[in-house]
């Protein structure tokens, strides 16, 4: 049984020292990544320039949703529009839900006009208040969305969520997808329904 177990052993070794000398076919490091490009030099390495599209506001162009309640693209050319600040936001102008309409733009969703803090406050002598009401355990202090006459502080910058779609050819293949629990979630979001399901 030893003699077997040794003849074996030697047969095995051998095996794997004859396919370790033969084999003559490497990879490159050129070869590992997307680029195909020397990875210790970034001399004559320039990326495509990136491409927005030049699709006018109000064309009724829209992007399909990525995923169920994924935040819209955005469809249109976004040239002096930006940076976006709490005092100067140009997306209001037409997707305000008063004129949202009237521009053919998509009225920004009531979630953005609610706000989801609680106000919290905490006293030198280490007490906890949230809306008023002293608590122990933060999480478990359940929370109501209050509407607000206006964008809530956390959604004045739309570009933090929304982004315009980048036109390129050499990005990978997307092969996800998603899987929509109807026909208008592609286009549509159902997020303020499920935020405020049980509110009253």
């Amino acid at each position: 049984m030893k003699l077997f177990k040794l003849a074996l052993t030697a047969t095995v070794a051998t095996t794997f020292l004859i396919v370790g000398c033969t084999a003559t076919k490497t990879v490159s490091e050129e070869s590992l990544g997307l680029r195909t490009a020397d990875l210790y030099s970034e001399n004559k390495v320039m990326p495509n320039e990136t491409k927005y599209g030049t699709s006018q506001p109000m064309s009724g162009y829209k992007i399909e949703r990525a995923y169920e309640n994924a935040p819209p693209m955005i469809p249109h050319d976004v040239e002096g529009m930006l940076p976006i600040t709490i005092n100067s936001n140009q997306c209001t102008t037409c997707h305000e839900p008063a004129v949202a309409v009237s521009m053919n733009a998509t009225p920004i969703p009531k979630s953005h006009f609610t706000d989801f803090r609680p106000s919290t406050a905490l006293s030198q002598d280490g007490i906890i208040t949230k809306e008023g009401k002293t608590v122990e355990n933060t999480s478990d202090f359940k929370t109501v969305g209050k509407s607000l006459p206006t964008l809530a502080g956390a959604r004045f910058n739309c570009t933090q969520c929304h982004a315009p779609q980048s036109v390129g050819n050499d990005v990978p293949k997307n092969v996800f997808e998603a899987d929509f629990r109807n026909k208008e979630s592609n286009s549509k979001s159902n997020l303020v329904d499920t935020i405020n399901e049980g509110v009253k």
